[in-house]
């Protein structure tokens, strides 16, 4: 598993770029994986988002179904995929710290 630094601390991330360890992230991880998706400014509006995923992960121990996340930021997908370009999943859960979701997100 390779280390890299991210906010100013060295992480395992696993082969899509996925933090090991959730209890790692901070809001300068954040800002440094979202430059990994080709975001290089989180807005307010990606902050809902972000927040949105992580307190849903931290709750239940599992990312959220896409529908879930729309209905509950008032995000639709478009507004989404216009936040992170590579998907709620990839671009969303990992920005927010999450393991790499299995299923629909």
């Amino acid at each position: 598993m390779p280390t890299v630094s991210l906010g100013g601390k060295d992480l395992d991330i696993d082969e899509d770029g996925f933090i090991q360890d959730p209890e790692q992230w901070d809001e300068a991880v954040a800002a440094d994986l979202a430059k990994t998706e080709g975001v290089d400014n989180l807005t307010d509006e990606h902050w809902v988002l972000i927040n949105y995923l992580r307190n849903y992960y931290l709750k239940f121990g599992i990312a959220p179904m896409i529908r879930k996340v729309c209905k509950e930021t008032k995000f639709d997908l478009k507004k989404i995929y216009e936040l992170f370009p590579s998907g709620p999943a990839k671009g969303g859960c990992k920005v927010a710290g999450l393991p790499k979701p299995t299923g629909c997100v």
